[in-house]
């Protein structure tokens, strides 16, 4: 078993069986079997670059989805632990769900709600409750595939706006798709990121705007979330970190 985890999330849902959803009651087994292993749950930014004098976890959330404060909140002020929330700035309070590649599917039908973001006031709250606001760019681009200018916006102005509404430094950012190269990383640091959230894969460790982190999503049993964060099947769980 690591030292160190890093879990990505991000919708909570009883009823959405989408790819990037768990159901609160798997996401609260989850939690208690890392908080019964030993590790103590921190923020994303305190993670990257920790000693291993500890077994540390920090859990993540992407898109900043209303459900993480109806069902995410809860859970963890009940086990005391904190957490991050990427937050892709353009959609909060627009009033409406949120649209991009990989989940316009679920626009127009039952689970069509399930996309609505939280609101700022909402993620204050979070603020708050010791959670870490990190950015998630301004509109979840594949930031590879756009220009240098397009990429220097996206990067900056969903920081400045970040740090506006929370009246606090914003120094994380979880690169959208996990879709990043050494273009991408450069522009972070010159947006002033000292931390960035890659995968599992292509992202060792050593460079703090890189950390990777374990995806878990909605077909992650208790069986295959634990292959997921054991160091025992190095093999198994890189094959499966992204579901």
């Amino acid at each position: 078993m690591p030292r160190k985890l890093t879990l990505c999330y991000h919708g909570l849902s009883p009823t959405w069986p989408a790819d990037i959803s768990a159901t609160p009651a798997r996401f609260e087994r989850q939690i208690e079997t890392i908080l019964r292993l030993g590790f103590r749950p921190v923020r994303f930014s305190e993670i990257v670059g920790a000693s291993a004098d500890e077994k540390l976890v920090a859990i993540t959330f992407d898109d900043a989805l209303r459900s993480v404060v109806e069902y995410g909140l809860p859970v963890l002020q009940r086990l005391g632990a904190v957490a991050t929330l990427f937050v892709p700035t353009d959609y909060i309070d627009a009033g409406r769900p949120m649209r991009w590649s990989g989940i316009e599917q679920w626009l127009s039908g039952p689970h069509e709600k399930e996309l609505i973001p939280a609101s700022w006031a909402e993620i204050r709250a979070l603020a708050e409750a010791g959670w870490e606001i990190g950015s998630h760019t301004c509109s979840h681009p594949h930031l590879t595939a756009i220009d240098d200018e397009s990429l220097a916006r996206e990067l900056s102005e969903s920081r400045a706006v970040c740090e506006d509404r929370m009246s606090a430094p914003c120094t994380s950012i979880a690169y959208p798709y996990g879709d990043v190269d050494q273009r991408v990383i450069a522009a972070a640091g010159v947006a002033g990121y000292r931390t960035g959230a890659g995968i599992p894969g292509r992202a060792d460790g050593r460079d703090p705007l890189e950390a990777p982190r374990i995806g878990v999503f909605f077909g992650d049993g208790d069986l295959r979330f634990r292959v997921k964060v054991s160091a025992l099947e190095p093999l198994a769980r890189r094959a499966i970190a992204r579901g």
